[in-house]
């Protein structure tokens, strides 16, 4: 819907990208959506057949269809004779390119499929983190992080928490309206170990104040032996708020909330009520019981960009402490501006490094793999050696 809201005469692009494959021109529904997928799974059209149906309501009925029975030990799969038809063999890499792709390697006189790696060999020594300027970790090894272990002082109450710990019971925002599961887990207390209590003068139940390098969140504690000592961890999936003046959500999880803006780039949100019963036509809407919905503690954490992958480093460095008088549960305080500076000084931690003009190697793999050109920076050609290129055979080790 949005799509066609976006852009609803077509001028820009997107809403062609939304479109029924079976009505042109009419917006795709969700059974379209899954149909389309399902018709193009190899061997799923043919099972579905034997049965009497079509891919669609082979899914609904059963739930899971096996593309291939085994995919272990695939890198030492023999190569059909028509994959193996038209490719050179390297004559010291022994690797199979065909058509400007690396299809295998030759062992002991039989090209097999190899590893999706360049050299289609299990690689230790890593040509790639050289190339892309970072050769001191070529070979795997310890890397300190930032919340290394040795840079924590346990007795002023610094920790490494853990905001990637996730209770079973729940599924990030997808089970945020899954009343049975809220009801088993609503509330993300923070987890220390009971020897890290006594030091801190904590009990079961008490209010702690977790401190970030941008923030605080305040929660309730759990001690258990569960965690090592010397970490803390908050659960993911819980914390969903909104205003006063916002329409109603969620409202199993969902707490409501005042946001103020004491200062400039300093804002503060504090709970103003938690889940509640409320009237439905879902008779247990009226049976909620509990009234914690849990603390949004990511607002608290900068982003923090590795500075070779680019990924987010969840893991936090926080000071933890009884909370303050004037401290509630579920009180959350962020500082914009000091979190743009910690984001500018791991930016800073980037080598620029971009050979042959590209984003990212070409031969580390994705589900849904992008064009040739998308790899490179703007106005740079495509000039990839022809082994760095990996086969369409290789996906399955990304899917």
């Amino acid at each position: 819907e949005l799509s066609w809201q976006v852009d609803p005469t077509g001028e820009l692009g997107i809403r062609r990208h939304f479109e029924s494959p079976y009505r042109p021109g009419q917006k795709i529904t969700i059974d379209e959506y899954y149909r389309y997928i399902f018709e193009r799974v190899p061997g799923l059209p043919e099972a579905a057949k034997a049965k009497g149906l079509d891919p669609l309501e082979y899914m609904r009925r059963y739930g899971a269809f096996q593309v291939k029975k085994s995919i272990y030990r695939c890198h030492e799969r023999a190569l059909s004779p028509s994959e193996r038809q038209g490719a050179e063999v390297g004559p010291v890499s022994k690797v199979l390119i065909k058509d400007g792709r690396a299809v295998g390697i030759e062992v002991d006189g039989t090209a097999v499929e190899g590893f999706p790696t360049p050299s289609r060999k299990q690689e230790l020594f890593s040509q790639t983190l050289v190339d892309w300027g970072w050769p001191e970790y070529a070979i795997p090894g310890y890397i300190p992080s930032h919340v290394d272990w040795r840079t924590l002082n346990p007795e002023a109450g610094e920790f490494c928490l853990l905001p990637t710990f996730r209770l079973p019971t729940l599924i990030h925002t997808r089970s945020g309206a899954a009343k049975w599961l809220n009801e088993i887990a609503h509330c993300n207390p923070l987890w220390l170990h009971p020897s890290d209590g006594a030091r801190l003068g904590l009990t079961e139940g008490d209010l702690v104040r977790v401190q970030t390098e941008i923030g605080y969140f305040v929660d309730r504690v759990w001690l258990t032996e569960a965690i090592r000592p010397g970490v803390a961890a908050c659960s993911h999936h819980l914390g969903r708020w909104r205003r006063p003046q916002d329409l109603p959500g969620n409202r199993y999880s969902a707490n409501v909330v005042a946001i103020s803006q004491p200062e400039a780039g300093k804002w503060f949100v504090r709970q103003i009520a938690g889940p509640a019963p409320f009237a439905s036509a879902d008779p247990d809407s009226s049976r909620i019981w509990w009234r914690e919905g849990g603390v949004p503690q990511n607002l608290t954490f900068p982003v923090q960009p590795d500075p070779i992958s680019g990924m987010h480093c969840w893991h936090q460095k926080v000071t933890i402490c009884k909370a303050r008088p004037e401290d509630h549960y579920g009180d959350v305080f962020v500082d914009t501006e000091k979190a743009h500076q910690v984001y500018q000084r791991w930016l800073a931690k980037v080598r620029r490094a971009n050979p042959g003009g590209l984003r990212r190697p070409l031969w580390m793999n994705r589900p849904l793999r992008p064009a040739l050109e998308a790899f490179y920076l703007p106005g740079c050609a495509p000039t990839a050696t022809r082994d760095a290129v990996p086969s369409a055979e290789t996906w399955h080790y990304v899917i």
